[in-house]
């Protein structure tokens, strides 16, 4: 099948999950054309099966804010002529299901119909969706798409009660490649982190307000107390530079590394004892399956849709968003003893197995024939 995907091409959870899944369909014999503004991150490289499409957006006086949906748009008719695609998968409500949506119709004029595939990732729905300014377009684009999946059973039950939708809403939950994540990484040196006695605690993170970053900082200051640790902070944001300064208030900031953003997160988990994901919300938690396939143990917070990754007293342990005690007690718990810590880390990593892509990928190609078989009923 020939299966154009519209993403945002960044670190983001929906962009990293939109470029794996391209990947392995493409690695499946489907054809798979990326539609966006600059290559995918984890877009590293180009085969036969993978194409990248990039969205150019002209820049006129006249406009304050360039009209990116109207661009997208125009470049997705282009492409789905050119390249005779047969199915349009978009990752994000706004503004790809709209811009998605257009693109149909302006096909539709020249008797294309093309079926699409809207998916739901989290803050498109629970932040920027449910803004009054954007409400009514996010309602319209996610009835008007032909098959619509969320990524967790928490967020599709949000979706319904946030929107007034018609549409049938399928759960299809993150996934990992397993393939990707190798023990024995030659160059994966702990001792350039931590010293044998240390135990390593790490977060990676868009490092946004949502993040709860300073409970980041909190929970491993009341761990560092106990037991003698560091604190490996991956990513860039807006909470960055407040971090940096709340370490240094701790008298921490030599306990804290700050990596900034990486392509190459397992080589960074496979060292790591204990992840932190304090958010205020999660439509999934990707990073904490991330963590867990690397045989991390999981300390996080019980909103959205985290608690199905991570599973209580099993893989690591869950606490109130801000119950910043609660998660010390909890990280020291699965840290003191080497035995547990063990044990927590194997079945962190057995349990994200169920969510490896070989295991997931079916579903979306279930849906994606449901879509095709059923392209005319939705035409109009």
């Amino acid at each position: 099948m020939k299966i154009a995907i519209v993403c945002y091409p960044t670190f983001g959870g929906s962009g990293v999950v939109a470029t794996e899944l391209g990947i392995a369909l493409a690695d499946r014999g489907h054809e798979v054309h990326f539609v966006t503004y600059k290559q995918p991150v984890r877009l590293e490289l180009l085969n036969n099966n993978i194409h990248f499409h990039e969205v150019h957006v002209p820049e006129y006086p006249l406009f304050h804010y360039q009209p990116y949906e109207l661009a997208l748009s125009s470049k997705l008719v282009d492409t789905i002529k050119l390249h005779g695609i047969e199915l349009l998968h978009v990752h994000y409500a706004i503004p790809h299901a709209y811009a998605g949506y257009m693109a149909k119709k302006m096909l539709q004029e020249e008797g294309i119909f093309i079926p699409m595939i809207t998916t739901l990732h989290g803050t498109d729905i629970t932040l920027v969706g449910k803004h009054p300014f954007y409400r009514s377009a996010v309602t319209f684009s996610i009835n008007k798409s032909d098959v619509v999946t969320a990524v967790s059973e928490d967020l599709r039950k949000s979706t319904l009660e946030l929107f007034d939708i018609t549409q049938e809403i399928d759960v299809i939950p993150n996934f990992i490649d397993q393939r990707k994540y190798r023990e024995g990484f030659t160059d994966c040196q702990r001792s350039l982190m931590a010293a044998d006695h240390e135990r390593i605690v790490t977060h990676i993170s868009n490092f946004r307000k949502v993040k709860r970053i300073p409970d980041v900082i909190s929970i491993f200051n009341g761990i560092q107390k106990k037991i003698p640790a560091k604190l490996v902070m991956v990513g860039e944001g807006p909470e960055k530079a407040a971090a940096e300064k709340q370490a240094k208030e701790y008298g921490i900031e030599d306990k804290v590394i700050f990596l900034g953003n990486s392509n190459e997160i397992d080589r960074i988990l496979c060292f790591s004892d204990l992840f932190l994901l304090p958010s205020e919300t999660e439509s999934f938690g990707l990073a904490a399956l991330e963590a867990m396939i690397n045989k991390v143990a999981v300390i996080s917070t019980n909103t959205g849709g985290i608690p199905e990754v991570n599973v209580q007293g099993e893989t690591g342990y869950l606490s109130d968003v801000g119950d910043v005690n609660s998660m010390i007690a909890h990280s020291i718990r699965v840290l003191q003893d080497p035995e547990k810590l063990e044990s927590y880390k194997n079945k962190a990593y057995t349990w994200a197995m169920t969510f490896d892509i070989q295991h997931i990928l079916p579903l979306y190609e279930s849906v994606y024939e449901k879509a095709y078989a059923q392209r005319h009923k939705n035409a109009y």
